[in-house]
């Protein structure tokens, strides 16, 4: 979305910049659990003053922290983010609180009259949208009128925004709304993704998706094409490779039989958890590279030990574009950094590399992607760090995106027109709550790392949060056992009764393989990138006494798996 729109798929600002932010509106996203460091910084800046939205189906801690309630919070059904962000819009374009100087200057002026027609039109009207999001028209007008009204107006984002079979489309309303208010490219603004994981904008930077090089340019640009095959002295395809997904559906009919997975744990984080099962053992070789046996190591025919952050030179690239170094402290315990393991298998499958050290990996970047024209060991050692683009015209890189102009070929912003589809998830009479899911604060992600520590003192299991009217017609207290079913599988979890989420409504973490949250996830993904719509599964919710069936078959292949890796390990 931020691509087609601003013309670079990053985040506009640094995280100071909300320190001058006078309105901020978070999106889809849990910053004090699932961000704790920037999470504090915008406390920090609400206590002193700074207006708050929320945009999120449950509540999260921000709405009524101490000190830092939010003004509003727009508590719209999942799956529903397009039509409220095209509400808001609505409000901005026919209450005339567009910022048209910035618009028609910085904007492709075509676009920006298309659709401010298109969004003017009344199916948009925060009146229409409030049978579809849950939320009181009168309450998104005040929201929209309070951020249009800003003098700095920033928008953060996260997972619960991109988790959706429309998430690229809100990301793109998110954009069309910045532009719209003149909120971007100065400090206080902007459009920030809160990223899932650290280095996840790192990954994408060095071309992890599958259509695109480094730099974010299209495999099949013949230019680009032509220079890494140059650099690279191979032959590389003009078609782009596969998605996750895709991969473990061409698994099943035997058309994809290899996997090298490092640092992901895909058997547990991955959605509808048995498809994967299955596409894994259906493959001849899946090759795990990781600090620990993950679940996803179960399923592997090689497992190669991974180093810590402790044991390696590199470089991690955060959310703001900043590129800060790692330096090792220690000898990797196994012998070999992660760098040197890729560069080792490499070299045994007959394609020779020769790196001495990282820096000059880091070199071969900065020769072949013009946004890391100007990086290098040397620079990173004596700034601290670098948020590209870094460039002849940035040679210290660049805290603030799209200043003067967008990064598009054109140098103007994009608007493009969101409507809104209805996801193919849908409650009926034997599914009739949505599951929705996210994270909390003692444990990280999957919970590889952090469940092997004292953590789990805060948070030792997943648990279901459901509302007490919801509770209380199926009969079910708190820590009672409940089996939640959906169209994929069903598991079993201990209830927690909140009023932190809405009537039909109901959530759960995932940082413990064994609570089975994916198992009832569906294979539901974004129309443009395939990320998958966790963040929408209609299921039921009844009281039990046991164990799903999954969970019993997931206990005793685990056991049996770890058992054999043990061995495997043991006869070196």
């Amino acid at each position: 979305g931020l691509k087609q729109t601003f013309g670079e798929s990053s985040g506009t600002q640094n995280f100071d910049s909300v320190m001058k932010a006078d309105v901020i509106m978070v999106i889809g996203a849990n910053p004090t659990d699932g961000h704790p460091v920037f999470g504090s910084q915008m406390k920090k800046r609400l206590r002193q003053g700074a207006k708050l939205i929320v945009v999120d189906p449950r509540e999260i801690d921000l709405v009524k922290t101490p000190h830092v309630q939010a003004q509003h919070h727009l508590k719209l059904r999942p799956s529903t983010n397009v039509a409220l962000i095209n509400a808001l819009a609505h409000v901005v374009v026919t209450e005339n609180l567009t910022d048209d100087a910035f618009a028609n200057e910085r904007c492709d002026v075509a676009s920006y009259n298309k659709w401010k027609a298109f969004i003017a039109d009344p199916r948009h009207a925060p009146e229409a949208a409030e049978s579809i999001t849950g939320v009181p028209a009168a309450e998104i007008r005040a929201a929209a009128r309070l951020y249009a009204s800003a003098n700095n107006g920033a928008i953060y984002y996260g997972l619960g925004v991109t988790e959706h079979s429309q998430g690229s489309t809100t990301v793109i309303g998110i954009a069309n709304l910045a532009m719209a208010t003149g909120n971007l490219g100065r400090d206080g603004v902007g459009v920030n993704p809160l990223r899932g994981q650290n280095n996840v904008q790192g990954s994408c930077d060095m071309g992890s998706f599958p259509h695109e090089f480094p730099g974010y340019r299209h495999v099949s640009d013949t230019e680009t094409h032509e220079l890494f095959t140059s650099a690279w002295n191979a032959k590389l395809s003009l078609e782009p490779g596969l998605r996750i997904p895709n991969m473990f559906d061409s698994a099943m009919d035997k058309s994809f039989l290899g996997l090298y997975v490092e640092g992901e744990d895909i058997a547990q984080s991955d959605p509808d958890i048995q498809h994967v099962h299955a596409a894994l053992r259906a493959m001849e070789c899946v090759i795990v590279q990781d600090l620990f046996l993950n679940e996803t190591a179960k399923f592997a025919h090689v497992f190669l030990p991974g180093a810590s952050f402790l044991e390696k030179d590199g470089t991690f690239t955060n959310a703001e574009r900043r590129i800060s170094p790692v330096r090792k402290v220690m000898r990797p315990l196994a012998g070999y950094q992660d760098w040197e393991v890729t560069q080792l298998l490499s070299n045994a499958m007959g394609y020779p590399m020769d790196y001495q050290h990282p820096s000059e990996i880091m070199d071969e970047i900065a020769s072949l992607t013009p946004t890391f024209t100007g990086v290098s060991y040397k620079k990173i050692d004596e700034l601290g760090s670098i948020q590209w683009p870094c460039n002849d015209e940035a040679p210290e890189g660049t805290p603030i995106m799209h200043e003067h102009e967008f990064m598009r070929d054109n140098g103007k912003g994009l608007f493009m027109l969101t409507d809104y589809v209805a996801t193919h998830e849908r409650i009926t009479q034997m599914f009739p709550l949505i599951l929705t899911t996210g994270r909390i604060l003692s444990q990280y992600n999957v919970g590889v790392q952090t469940r092997r520590t004292e953590n789990v003192a805060w948070h030792s299991e997943d648990r279901l949060e459901i509302h007490p009217h919801d509770a209380e017609d199926r009969g079910i207290n708190n820590d009672d056992w409940v089996g939640i079913k959906s169209r994929a599988g069903e598991t079993v979890l201990r209830a927690l009764v909140s009023g932190r989420v809405q009537p039909g409504v109901v959530y759960t973490t995932f940082h413990f393989p064994e609570s089975g949250a994916n198992v009832i996830t569906t294979d539901n993904s974004d129309w443009a990138t395939n990320c998958p719509e966790y963040k929408v599964t209609a299921v039921q919710v009844t009281k039990v006494s046991q164990p799903s069936k999954w969970q019993e078959s997931y206990q005793n292949f685990s056991e049996t798996q770890l058992d054999l890796l043990a061995q495997g390990m043991s006869h070196g």
